[in-house]
């Protein structure tokens, strides 16, 4: 477990950092500063999105995650939890966002959201000329940007099965330089993150030596896919260019597995 407290460790760090910058960076240099963090999420997400190996299972498992995702409002539940967090940990500023500096904000965040100019479930608008920074939303997107992917899944088993740290800890300095930009444009939901990211590596180098004969080259070409797809949305949602709720497709991570796993299955029943 060593790997996984350093991986949070880095990105708690960072996120201290970028907190501390926020303070003095002037709000288009933060806007400038999220679109950057966005263009870096989707060219992220394109480089993985191709390591699949079998366009079919990612274009299902796209579509049916959404689809289940969707009907569990699974971004939902996130958010909530993420709102659980702030109400938990963050005290409410009179007339400025949680966790947000207070000056050049007259109005408080439920105001705002009435006014449809903050939604919890959406990424920030630009319309009003600055996005407005919102816990939960940093907190679902944070988590959910460092926890897909092959360095997280491989690093993890590593690290398990053979005591190899080398992959997490590259990882941890990837994601401690990425976790100061997301500060900076997000707000302190960011480091919260490390919440899911213990929970996550933690469960999959605890029980790696029972999941690794499972796991083949293609189950990880696929999961790097179909993770890959998701960083893009984030990306997109970050640019601004659309309000996507990435975390409903995040069910198209296990119906990656599950395809790869019932292939064999498949190929003896058809005699392929």
């Amino acid at each position: 477990m060593i790997a996984v407290f350093v991986n949070c460790a880095t990105i708690l760090i960072g996120s201290i950092i970028g907190l501390l910058f926020a303070k003095k960076i002037p709000q288009k240099v933060t806007d400038s500063i999220q679109l950057a963090c966005g263009l870096v999420s989707f060219v992220m997400g394109v480089q993985m999105s191709f390591k699949y190996q079998n366009v079919v299972f990612l274009a299902l498992a796209l579509i049916l995650g959404g689809i289940v995702g969707t009907l569990l409002d699974v971004d939902g539940k996130i958010l909530q939890f993420g709102k659980f967090l702030e109400r938990v940990f963050m005290k409410k500023n009179d007339g400025a966002l949680r966790g947000y500096p207070a000056e050049g904000v007259a109005e408080n965040a439920n105001a705002l959201e009435a006014r449809g100019r903050l939604s919890p479930s959406a990424p920030e608008s630009f319309s009003s000329g600055r996005p407005q920074k919102n816990f939960a939303y940093a907190f679902l997107n944070a988590s959910v940007l460092f926890c897909v992917g092959a360095m997280a899944i491989v690093g993890s088993f590593k690290a398990g099965i053979e005591h190899d740290y080398s992959i997490i800890f590259l990882k941890s300095i990837l994601d401690g330089f990425i976790s100061i930009g997301f500060a900076v444009a997000m707000g302190v939901g960011t480091a919260f993150s490390i919440i899911a990211i213990f929970l996550y590596q933690g469960a999959l180098t605890m029980f790696s030596v029972l999941i690794a004969p499972y796991v083949s080259e293609q189950m990880i070409a696929e999961l790097t896919g179909s993770g890959g797809a998701l960083i893009i949305l984030i990306g997109i949602n970050l640019m601004g260019i659309k309000k996507v709720k990435t975390a409903n497709y995040l069910p198209a991570v296990l119906f990656s597995v599950i395809f790869v796993l019932c292939q064999p299955f498949v190929e003896n029943l058809l005699g392929l």
